[in-house]
């Protein structure tokens, strides 16, 4: 890229400078061939002028000195005759010249002189300037001045040079600033390419610091450190999910241990071979028709030898089932956190317009509520409605919504009350959900969003908060709690507010 970057600059500027050198050069050789041809023709003229005095009469000294001092000075030819062609003036060159005397049969005529092409610098050899002696139409003698290109050469060939020089500095410099535009542009880039490596290298949260570049550039480098933070956190969460399943499922799975283990014991028997029985009891099992079996005695000892009798017990299988009912619990709750992981890198990921009304969905999910409060005993009260819309979807803030509920439900109380509010604050809506039971204590505030925390004896995954917490995050919101005065606990739900 950069090559190809600096093959294009670098012609558009070799362009640009031939375009502005080239017409430069052309008019600066135009320029000097003008300047000589205009001191040749007004000399020839002041010849002309002398020349017509003498013809009237008048002395030719004068005539003679000046074409002498002229061609002392500047090296000329001057020949000046008169109608009949007879020499007047011959000086720096023979009369009888054939291009001389070509020259002055078309001055003779009162033909135009051609114009003399531009000069250049490797241009040589001598030119003539011509010029009638006489006033009107009448033509009393001629002026023939023979001149040498060379030195108006050599004027252009010093002028080319200046210009040429200032051409290769102009050309320096835009070439450095080529290197240097490239360079400014293509460092963000060879930035984020290192910053790249090192992402795939497995490098921990690698930043870039971009000062310099395009302003678009810049903005690629923060959403490139966006995107660095949001994999960190992306892999921690999955370091800390694995981390945190082994550590919850590891409960369980020892307290199934333990029950297993607890099945057998030794019994020594002295009759004669019998057959495993079982005893039933009326209870079903949960989720199913059969009976709950009260005891279940397993292989008796045979005759003649000893063996570990099987025992199942009522409690040992209620046991049981409380602990498979647990390991449920975690991997549903375990699905819906990865759901909601998996929701929060999407919304990072894809800019939405959704907006809801924060009141209207509060109500909705009260009213669903409803039923399960009064059978915990817990009330709801009223609020008054303020029309405030938030940057997040109806069915994102209910799920919040139903988190911070059943909270409330579960663990307030009986005799609790919930309330809830609405205000803006800085350009983010928080809704408060506050209830007046028991609370936490002050220091498992901070816990109450870690995953799979719970309360010493209650029941639940630990992963309704968290998961809330997740969504709100992912649009930019916060969750907070707090304790309620005099008793309780506040969740602070905070997202920004819509335009």
């Amino acid at each position: 890229m950069r090559r190809r970057l600096l093959i294009v600059l670098l012609a558009f500027s070799v362009l640009a400078v031939a375009g502005f050198a080239v017409p430069l050069l052309g008019s600066t050789a135009a320029n000097r061939t003008y300047e000589f041809t205009a001191a040749r023709t007004a000399d020839a003229a002041r010849f002309a002028a002398l020349a017509q005095q003498a013809l009237a009469g008048g002395p030719a000294d004068q005539l003679r000195a000046e074409v002498r001092a002229h061609a002392a000075l500047f090296g000329d030819g001057v020949v000046v005759v008169d109608a009949r062609r007879q020499i007047l003036v011959a000086e720096g060159m023979p009369a009888t010249d054939p291009q001389v005397t070509a020259a002055v049969d078309a001055a003779l005529r009162n033909q135009p002189r051609a114009p003399l092409p531009d000069l250049r610098p490797w241009s040589s050899g001598d030119t003539l300037f011509t010029q009638a002696v006489g006033t009107g139409v009448r033509v009393s003698g001629a002026v023939v001045l023979r001149t040498s290109v060379r030195p108006a050469a050599a004027d252009i060939a010093l002028r080319w040079a200046v210009v040429l020089l200032a051409t290769l500095l102009a050309a320096a410099a835009v070439v450095i600033g080529v290197f240097r535009l490239a360079r400014w542009v293509l460092l963000p880039v060879d930035t984020l390419a290192g910053a790249m490596h090192r992402m795939t290298e497995g490098g921990a949260r690698p930043h870039v610091d971009i000062t310099a570049g395009p302003p678009e550039l810049r903005g690629l480098a923060e959403n490139f450190n966006h995107m660095s933070d949001a994999l960190a956190e992306s892999a921690d969460r999955q370091r800390a999910l694995v981390a945190d399943i082994a550590h919850q499922l590891r409960n369980p799975m020892a307290a199934l241990r333990l029950r297993v283990d607890g099945l057998t014991a030794p019994e020594t028997h002295s009759t004669p071979e019998t057959h495993s029985t079982l005893e039933t009891h009326p209870a079903p099992i949960r989720g199913t028709n059969r009976p709950t079996p009260s005891k279940i005695r397993g292989p008796e000892p045979c005759q003649g030898g000893e063996s570990p009798g099987l025992w199942i017990t009522a409690e040992t299988q209620r046991s049981m089932q409380v602990e498979f009912d647990r390991l449920e619990s975690l991997l549903d709750g375990m699905l819906a956190l990865a759901s909601a992981d998996s929701a929060a890198t999407d919304l990072a990921a894809t800019a939405t317009d959704a907006r809801c009304e924060v009141g209207a969905v509060v109500a909705e999910r009260l009213d669903a509520w409803h039923e399960a409060a009064q059978r915990a005993g817990v009330g709801f009260a009223e609020a008054a409605r303020g029309a405030w819309e938030v940057r997040c979807s109806e069915s994102e803030l209910a799920q919040v919504v139903d988190v911070v509920l059943d909270n409330a439900v579960k663990y307030a109380g009986r005799g609790a009350v919930v309330s809830w509010s609405v205000r803006g604050r800085g350009g983010m809506v928080v809704l408060e959900v506050a209830d007046d039971g028991a609370g936490v204590e002050e220091g498992d505030l901070p816990r109450l969003t870690e995953r799979f925390w719970r309360g010493s004896g209650e029941p639940g995954s630990g992963l309704g908060l968290a998961i809330a917490e997740r969504l709100l995050t992912a649009r930019g919101g916060t969750l907070a709690l707090s304790r309620a005065v005099p008793s309780g606990l506040v969740v602070h739900i905070g997202l920004p507010e819509a335009p």
